[in-house]
């Protein structure tokens, strides 16, 4: 397997995605903005789509217009739930279904329907030199802005109303989270695609959680459980050829999900042990 060129360059890959996306899907659970990942991986679509139907698939197109799609729909859905009845999550939903069939109606419009594969599910055996790279540049902002990140996002979701209160701009620790979960999902987007980008995101994150209380600990924890997902997915995939690597890499993470919530301290095993343990303690009676 180590021979070839295609299956090192993947797990090159998906060890820094591993590295990079832990942090970020971690305050997406804990912020219980789960949905709100999988909608920012659709909104991305149309600016993708544009730069691809005018420049190709240029790397550094498709970051500028996915970069730039995401936000657009991040600010607006901000806007729209601070100035009107409308909640966030339903603006945000709104605004997303339309970037979708937006992109969707570009693309097909152009007479270009073949990649549209390749934008729902990635080519993880397909990445350049130019994708690592990016891969790679995506990682290190990610990692350098969490460096002075961590604390106020910390605040912010442990305590919002006492961040509010404190920070003279809380609006700019959520729009650089917002910033790097767009970044995150154009550097995956090659890789895995629109579809399969927020599974690595999401699941090793909820997983993270059923083993681990502090925040350090679901990071860490998220980072293993990605790197085993990946690594074994693409491993399955090159043991059985007729088996997509993005699904395969997915399909692991969900086994260690479902794995988690059963025997992990904090998942389903939890509820049976508090309830053992109130079985087994003697019960006293107060006297008359």
């Amino acid at each position: 397997m180590w021979g070839y060129s295609f299956m090192r360059r993947a797990f090159a890959a998906t060890t820094v995605l591993s590295v990079s996306m832990a942090p970020v899907g971690a305050f997406l659970v804990l912020r219980r903005l789960s949905l709100a990942g999988e909608a920012m991986a659709h909104a991305i679509t149309p600016g993708i789509v544009i730069a691809f139907v005018f420049t190709g698939l240029s790397v550094t197109s498709l970051l500028v217009g996915g970069l730039a799609a995401g936000m657009a729909v991040a600010t607006l859905s901000a806007v729209l739930s601070r100035t009107t009845i409308i909640r966030g999550d339903a603006s945000l939903a709104s605004f997303y279904l339309i970037a979708l069939a937006l992109g969707i109606f570009i693309l097909s419009a152009a007479g270009s329907a073949v990649p549209l594969r390749s934008f729902l599910f990635g080519s993880i055996l397909g990445l350049d030199d130019e994708s690592l790279l990016l891969l790679g540049v995506v990682a290190t902002v990610t990692l350098v802005s969490f460096s002075w990140l961590l604390r106020p996002l910390i605040m912010s979701t442990c305590d919002p109303a006492f961040f509010e209160s404190q920070a003279t701009r809380p609006w700019v620790t959520d729009q650089a989270f917002m910033v790097l979960l767009v970044l995150n999902l154009l550097g995956a987007f090659k890789t895995m695609g629109t579809l399969m980008a927020v599974g690595l995101l999401i699941l090793p994150a909820t997983a993270a959680r059923c083993w681990a209380v502090s925040i350090t600990g679901q990071i860490g924890f998220g980072v293993v459980f990605s790197l085993v997902s990946s690594w074994l997915g693409l491993c399955i995939s090159y043991a059985f050829p007729d088996t997509p690597s993005g699904p395969a890499i997915i399909l692991v993470a969900g086994f260690i999900f479902l794995l988690s919530t059963l025997v992990g301290p904090f998942g389903f095993g939890r509820r049976i042990r508090l309830r053992s343990f109130k079985a087994d303690k003697p019960q006293t009676r107060a006297p008359v």
